[in-house]
Parts: C-alpha cells; sequence; structure tokens
C-alpha cells in the first residue's frame, strides 16, 4: 500500500548541500525521501515517521582519523 503524506522541504543536488543548509539555517532535517535529498522542518520528518513512510537522515559524521563521512539512518525500513 503506498501512503501519501503533504510535507513542504527545499530539494538539493547533493548530500553535501543539504546538510550544509542545515547547519547555515540552524534548523531542519537533511533526509532521502523516494530518491531526492531534501530539508524538511522537524515536525515534517516526525510525520513522516509517524504514518510508517520510508526515509532516511542524512547525518554528517567525523571520524577518529579526521575524515569527515555522511551517514544515513533509516526511518520505517522493513528490508
Amino acid at each position: 500500500m503506498t501512503r501519501k503524506i503533504a510535507i513542504q522541504g527545499i530539494e538539493f543536488k547533493s548530500v553535501d548541500e543539504a546538510i550544509q543548509h542545515t547547519y547555515a539555517s540552524g534548523r531542519g532535517d537533511a533526509i532521502i525521501l523516494s530518491g531526492r535529498i531534501l530539508v524538511v522542518a522537524e515536525e515534517d520528518a516526525d510525520r513522516l515517521d509517524a504514518a510508517g513512510i520510508s526515509f532516511a537522515y542524512l547525518i554528517d559524521h567525523d571520524l577518529p582519523n579526521g575524515k569527515n563521512i555522511v551517514v544515513t539512518i533509516p526511518v520505517n525500513d522493513d528490508r
């Protein structure tokens, strides 16, 4: 069953741009939803989660060796 829910977000071409936008604006969550890279309000991410819609948070992570990677945290991924 396909679920639909209305959200507002800003679409970006890259994960790095989306994460940078969250840092610059000081708000929002960077996510991947249906292959689209978005920054959405925390409330919209919470609504997606509550509705059982699959998406992934995008998190910037510094490794002990000084390198930086992006980590995805899946939500409602039943695989």
